[in-house]
């Protein structure tokens, strides 16, 4: 009898490992499937895009534009989108692609949004994805910038966005089928000193579109929030400082950040996957995230170590 049970307790031990093993293999295989089954394309789908005249935005325009969509550009200045639609006519392509339209406002101008809004659908009848990209950032200490920055900044990262998708909402809802897409940051997940005004924003944009997620997915609709680290491009050139004048330096940590070709492509593969939430950001940011939740007394003694050290050199 205790024969028979060793024997067994033997069999069962060499089962354990290969179960186990074919138990994750299972699972990955139907995550794969479940992914493919939910993954969807962007060719001919009607693609708008804030910001597109640079950075990040006219690399968003380049990947969709590559993958088939039906892109409607947006930006403050006719002549550089138009720069951005001659380059991409140039551009050959083994699938069907489509000349963009444009549509020019300032996102900023919370008072016009809602008319660009109309000339947007009036192109294709209709918008299947709405990518939120454009903004501006902000470098400065908030002793000494003035509440009207930081008013500015919000109107260009938080209010212009939601403007735009209040605007283009009704018309997803009636046809129960779109998407949204925020360009956020991880700076709306954490804060960091000196981009007091460029956090705010962004973390107002997170919680805005959170909410909207949970509120239209029942209608079919489909929210992502899209949070990425420093990405090359000249966002702090063009960032605003306390008295409202241009910062004009491009940072160690913007130009040592991640390629917008890259983010682009991430961008893609959200829409195409229906990913809700995207964090793009090495290790250390996304410890941060996860820091600032799990042990805020620490994550905020070194905000503050931080702050002492940029202030010394900003004093040099």
């Amino acid at each position: 009898m205790c024969l028979s049970l060793r024997h067994m307790e033997r069999v069962s031990g060499l089962g354990v490992g290969p179960l186990a093993a074919g138990t994750v293999g299972l699972l990955i295989l139907l995550k794969v499937i479940q992914r493919l089954r939910h993954k969807q394309s962007v060719q001919d789908k009607v693609v708008v895009i804030t910001g597109a005249s640079s950075g990040l935005g006219k690399e968003c325009a380049r990947v969709f534009h590559a993958a088939g969509a039906r892109l409607i550009l947006c930006g403050r200045d006719q002549k550089r989108l138009q720069e951005v639609v001659e380059e991409l006519g140039n551009k050959n392509s083994v699938i069907q692609t489509y000349t963009p339209c444009t549509v020019t406002f300032d996102l900023s101008n919370t008072s016009v949004v809602s008319s660009a809004a109309e000339e947007i659908l009036k192109c294709h009848g209709h918008v299947d994805v709405l990518i939120n990209n454009a903004g501006i950032s902000y470098r400065g200490n908030i002793l000494d910038t003035h509440v009207s920055v930081q008013r500015d900044v919000m109107e260009t990262n938080y209010f212009g966005p939601v403007a735009l998708t209040q605007a283009i909402l009704p018309s997803m809802v009636d046809r129960r089928t779109g998407h949204i897409v925020v360009i956020s940051s991880v700076q709306g997940k954490i804060s960091i000193p000196y981009r007091s005004a460029y956090s705010a924003s962004k973390h107002a944009t997170q919680a805005y579109f959170d909410c909207l997620r949970a509120e239209v997915e029942r209608l079919g609709l489909q929210v992502s929030v899209i949070s990425p680290g420093y990405i090359r491009t000249n966002l702090s050139i063009n960032a605003v400082t306390g008295d409202g004048s241009k910062y004009g330096v491009m940072d160690k940590t913007t130009a040592r950040g991640s390629d917008p070709v890259d983010v682009a492509r991430a961008v893609l593969k959200a829409v195409c996957h229906k990913q809700k939430d995207v964090v793009l950001a090495g290790l250390l940011p996304t410890a941060a995230i996860y820091l600032r939740t799990l042990w805020p007394a620490l994550y905020f003694r070194l905000m503050a170590s931080r702050a002492i050290k940029e202030h010394r050199v900003k004093e040099e």
